[in-house]
């Protein structure tokens, strides 16, 4: 802990009223670490911060989470149709990300 002070991180404890907050944060960074950090290379901290806030937008509003039954947090799924539908897909931070969207 003294050696992350030494370089100005202030570390924030788990707060003893939510215990699971460690866990939480695990398996995000987890998936941060699998789906982003382990394929592509940072050049400095501007880099690291604008890629940051990109898959936080992905890991909001698109990205689908078991726990959520594949909705994403930000937004729900819509009702199945039984029609033949058209799909798009669109690349972010230069293709390592894939979101799809139905075109109506």
């Amino acid at each position: 802990m003294f050696v992350f002070r030494a370089e100005g991180i202030r570390v924030v404890l788990t707060a003893p009223q939510a215990p699971r907050m460690n866990a939480i944060m695990e398996r995000w960074v987890g998936s941060v670490r699998r789906e982003l950090l382990d394929r592509i290379l940072i050049m400095n901290a501007h880099h690291l911060r604008k890629v940051l806030a990109e898959y936080e937008s992905h890991f909001n509003s698109h990205r689908p989470h078991r726990t959520l039954n594949h909705a994403s947090p930000l937004r729900a799924l819509p009702d199945p149709i039984d029609a033949d539908i058209k799909i798009t897909r669109r690349d972010r931070l230069g293709g390592l990300l894939h979101e799809y969207t139905q075109v109506a």
